[in-house]
């Protein structure tokens, strides 16, 4: 029996940890139930990694998938999640872990990011010209990951129409929150909507709607909005089961495969390349 070991980030806040859990649940049905499946959490959740390991195996299983319900390839899933699984491997020999990637950047990621744009009444098609989008992310010491966000940044603004996308992070590292609204304002946003590159409620999602009460006093001339995090999406889930496929051996996804670039180029030119 194969099992599926779904791996969230963990949050201080219970709600957080909650929701993860809920989804997993949306996911269940969307998977063969010949599949044992387990939920686990690197830090501030139960069960950890080892002990949602340790159930696996104690159901049976003689494979266990590891899939990162996390959003960029940081410190967790570079060393934490490898070396947990290690671990693993030594406690249980006999069964065999295989690990998936975490969402990074994947073309679902971009829709969600619109249709919470939407919900608050943004347009992205046609936005206002004063409207500055700000997203947000988490903040982590891995220049890889935090390079990400600005990737993102770059292709939802070839996405959209706005004339400004900025990045900006939570914490550890710049530009923070507040300095990428300074950065909006002096490049004459009239409006700054807060886009978050999260993926469920957190104590960071939290402190963030007091922020927004914080800048309205601060700039008073300026219009706030804060747009939703990713949450029960159902783009959400088509991405994770991506994820999920590409590491049961159904699909290899390369980087340039978000490439608009190259798919346009391939539609209207037709070029061969001859060996000799």
């Amino acid at each position: 029996m194969k099992a599926i070991l779904f791996v969230g980030h963990g949050s201080r806040d219970a709600e957080g940890n909650e929701q993860v859990f809920q989804f997993v649940e949306q996911l269940r049905s969307k998977i063969d139930s010949r599949y044992y499946i387990e939920t686990c959490f690197l830090e501030f959740g139960l069960p950890t990694m080892l002990e949602g390991m340790k159930r696996c195996v104690a159901a049976g299983a003689h494979e266990v998938i590891v899939i990162p319900i996390i959003l960029l390839a940081a410190g967790h899933s570079k060393l934490h999640i490898p070396a947990a699984i290690d671990e693993a491997r030594k406690q249980y020999p006999h069964v065999k872990f295989t690990y998936g990637r975490p969402i990074g950047i994947h073309e679902q990621t971009f829709v969600i990011l619109k249709e919470r744009l939407l919900e608050i009444g943004e347009d992205a098609e046609t936005p206002d010209s004063g409207t500055a989008i700000l997203l947000l992310g988490r903040g982590g010491s891995d220049p890889d990951a935090n390079s990400d966000l600005y990737k993102i940044a770059r292709l939802f603004w070839e996405r959209t129409n706005y004339s400004l996308v900025e990045p900006a992070f939570m914490g550890v590292t710049n530009p923070l929150l507040d300095e990428g609204v300074d950065r909006c304002i002096r490049l004459g946003a009239k409006k700054v909507v807060i886009l978050p590159y999260f993926l469920f409620t957190g104590v960071l999602i939290k402190r963030l709607e007091e922020k927004i009460s914080e800048f309205r006093s601060r700039y008073p001339h300026v219009e706030f909005a804060l747009a939703g995090y990713f949450g029960f999406h159902p783009k959400l889930q088509t991405i994770v089961l991506d994820r999920l496929e590409e590491a049961l051996g159904q699909a290899v996804k390369m980087n340039c495969d978000l490439c608009q670039y190259r798919l346009h180029m391939a539609e209207h030119h037709h070029h061969h390349h001859h060996h000799h």
